[in-house]
């Protein structure tokens, strides 16, 4: 609900099937909420995720002002609210629920990672 009382604040862009959203190793240029469509997530080529409606990607890049470390692909037709790399931390700040769920998410991210490698 916080994210649609603010979808006029940001820019929403479409990608087409089969377009880059990231590119892995190039800088992120915001954080991307998905609206409507499914990403998927590849690492050296091999998909790794697949998210969708509600879910986020380009948050790491943001956090660490590195690279990201994944491709994300559309699949299909992609819409998302891009919150640009210099408002990402006031958008947070100013919204402790969603950076608590963003926290929470990454966190179940990072677990399903390591048990992947077990």
């Amino acid at each position: 609900p916080q994210l649609e009382a603010v979808a006029h604040e940001f820019d929403e862009e479409a990608f087409g099937e089969g377009q880059r959203v990231l590119r892995q190793g190039l800088s992120g240029s915001g954080l991307y909420v998905i609206l409507d469509g499914v990403a998927v997530v590849r690492r050296d080529g091999v998909e790794i995720a697949r998210l969708g409606r509600g879910e986020f990607f380009g948050e790491i890049s943001i956090l660490t002002e590195g690279p990201p470390a994944s491709d994300i692909v559309a699949e299909g037709v992609l819409h998302c609210l891009v919150i640009p790399r210099p408002d990402v931390e006031r958008f947070l700040l100013d919204r402790p629920r969603v950076m608590l769920r963003m926290l929470r998410t990454e966190a179940d991210r990072l677990r399903g990672m390591l048990e992947w490698q077990s």
